[in-house]
């Protein structure tokens, strides 16, 4: 049975359920987290003051921020129990450990058989501290290091390249990061998003709503774009000149090859956190010495718009802001996780607060009804 209106393919602008904590306006290119312009928070608040605004409705005062901030640095160190079955994992992608790592922490849980309200918040905040040194450190044991120890003088997004890295980050570099943590934070009902909520209206814990965000977020038609992106400007080169990028890509295009972080399921204007992350891009360029990513970068945005008329979205610019900083390609997708955990959580506090199951109804085109029941010996 088709719901009044008609099927949709995909549920393509579908409203299925309400959210106090994002709002979007694909039309005219507004994201805002709990009424606050995305152009705002990315230029006044960090990313502690972002999960913050997600799961409480407003932005803290000092005391509030200092609180959640001891917190945070309290949950970043990981169970030995899971460091254990981190160093066990056979060679693996970054989301398939982080889709593991995630699970077990749930048998470390202080909280784990609580799902009172105060319960679920504190597995909220821990999560976010423990998925960001989960990336960080699968990350370290990848290219061969050893785990480092969180620092509790340390930002989120600090402390995050530093355990990565092993060096702690200038200023500019931790801000850059902490932008991109700022605007990846929430977008709606993105399809991890919803996958949280659904399995959140269960009943089931908040440890399997991210454990199914994350198995979602995996997904290439959700999370790596940026990735894809940054396979591309390494294929060109950062040295490319302007007639080789202009010959590849419009290339590409005669083929009907689709050119990686262009367009968007909701936006019909530039993506608003593309217009933040591409002014890091320059930046941060400019300073490690490497301006050429941004440079062939943007020669590309203006060809896709030219031939395409789509405008770059918020993994575009994220490759090349990512790849100075020193962050593996491999981890680009888990990164989102990162950032994104704290917007999973608050849809899964507020699928909670006023539960409904989530059990959609479909729109049968199998053989008409009642077909006749043939007996095995007859078939």
């Amino acid at each position: 049975m088709a719901q009044e209106g008609g099927f949709r393919a995909g549920l393509e602008d579908v409203v299925a359920g309400t959210s106090a904590i994002c709002y979007l306006d694909g039309a005219r290119g507004v994201l805002a987290y709990q009424g606050l312009d995305i152009h705002e928070l990315a230029r006044g608040a960090s990313f502690e003051e972002t999960c913050y605004l997600l799961w409480h409705g407003r932005l803290p005062d000092r005391a509030a921020l200092g609180d959640l901030q001891s917190e945070l640095a309290a949950a970043r160190a990981l169970p030995e129990p899971v460091l254990r079955l981190m160093r066990s994992l056979p060679a693996s992608n970054g989301m398939d450990a982080l889709r593991t790592l995630t699970s077990a922490l749930a048998h470390t849980d202080a909280d784990a058989g609580d799902a009172s309200p105060k319960a679920n918040y504190r597995k909220a905040v821990r999560l976010t501290g423990q998925i960001a040194s989960l990336v960080a450190t699968h990350g370290r044991l990848n290219a061969g290091g050893g785990p480092i120890q969180p620092d509790p003088a340390l930002g989120h997004a600090a402390n995050f390249l530093y355990m990565l890295t092993g060096d702690r980050p200038g200023a500019l570099a931790a801000r850059a990061f902490d932008v991109a943590l700022v605007l990846h934070a929430d977008h709606e009902l993105s399809a991890s998003t919803f996958a949280a909520r659904v399995s959140a209206a269960t009943l089931s814990d908040v440890h399997s709503a991210i454990v199914a965000a994350i198995g979602t977020l995996k997904g290439p038609l959700h999370g790596g774009a940026n990735a894809d992106v940054m396979r591309l400007l390494i294929e060109l080169g950062e040295d490319a000149t302007p007639e080789r990028v202009e010959e590849a890509i419009r290339a590409k295009l005669a083929r009907q090859v689709k050119i990686p972080g262009f367009g968007h399921r909701v936006y019909r204007t530039e993506d608003p956190r593309a217009t933040h992350l591409r002014q890091m891009s320059r930046e941060l360029g400019e300073k490690a010495g490497h301006p050429g990513w941004f440079r062939v970068s943007q020669q590309i945005e203006r060809i896709v718009k030219d031939e395409k008329g789509l405008n770059a979205n918020v993994d575009f610019y994220s490759a090349s802001v990512y790849y100075t900083l020193g962050i593996p390609i491999d981890l680009y997708t888990p990164i989102f996780a990162v950032s994104r955990v704290a917007g999973w959580t608050a849809h899964v506090l507020e699928q909670y607060a006023n539960n409904r199951l989530i059990r959609p109804r479909a729109e049968y085109i199998g053989p008409p009804y009642p077909q006749t029941f043939v007996p095995l010996d007859r078939r």
